[in-house]
């Protein structure tokens, strides 16, 4: 089966100091469930592994035993060329999407051609119970969202998140630190009015301010809507 054949070609791979390393960094997965396999390892199987047919048993084959064949999938999902087969993949993935890398790190290439389907499944993952997804979704409005097809209802969303998972709210912060850099006249008032909650307003001016994408004016301006507790 594939899937021990890739198992294999993971631990032939395996470097334990950086499995190590890893573990120290992934809340929730220890060396235990690591294997140690280094990124750009990952990434060149990932593109070999999708050249196969026999790949989509490997992709239904969910959840998976080890931190290194979640990155793995998310790796090969990146790289897939057909919109619908790589959009159904990704939804039926998310689910078990459990940490900040596996999820930060897929970035389905395809998605640029589609923007505006992707728009609106993005805004039914900011929907989602699951923390990674909502995760993804900012994301991906991030990522796809704030230049050439920027629009304020974007934004508007996602400052209407609120939610009491540190991984959402870092992503929010994340979302409108780089929205600041990227739109800053557009996106001020929703710093200048409040529109999100204590931490994440806060957390938004420190990672701009951490910018060099931002200006020393803005920055000093920004400091001055920091919220004091």
């Amino acid at each position: 089966m594939i899937k021990e054949e890739i198992r294999r070609k993971l631990f032939s791979l395996q470097d334990i100091k950086y499995r190590d390393f890893q573990a120290k960094l992934i809340p929730g997965k220890t060396a235990e469930l690591m294997i140690g396999v280094r990124t750009p390892e990952l990434r060149k199987l990932a593109k070999e592994l999708g050249k196969r047919e026999d790949i989509s048993e490997f992709l239904a084959d969910l959840p998976h035993e080890y931190f290194d064949e979640d990155q793995l999938h998310a790796f090969i999902l990146s790289g897939m060329k057909d919109y619908k087969e790589c959009m159904e993949g990704v939804c039926r993935f998310l689910p078990f999407v459990d940490n900040w890398a596996t999820c930060d790190q897929m970035s389905p290439k395809v998605f640029k051609k589609h923007r505006p389907a992707l728009a609106n499944q993005a805004d039914r993952w900011l929907d989602s119970e699951h923390t990674y997804t909502v995760r993804f979704g900012i994301g991906m409005l991030m990522e796809h969202f704030l230049e050439e097809d920027f629009d304020l209802k974007y934004p508007e969303r996602v400052a209407g998140l609120r939610s009491d998972e540190y991984y959402v709210n870092m992503m929010i912060a994340w979302y409108f630190a780089t929205a600041l850099a990227k739109q800053y006249d557009a996106i001020i008032p929703h710093i200048e009015n409040r529109r999100l909650d204590l931490w994440t307003h806060n957390k938004t001016i420190q990672k701009a301010i951490e910018s060099y994408r931002i200006t020393p004016e803005q920055k000093e301006y920004l400091r001055t809507l920091r919220i004091k507790k």
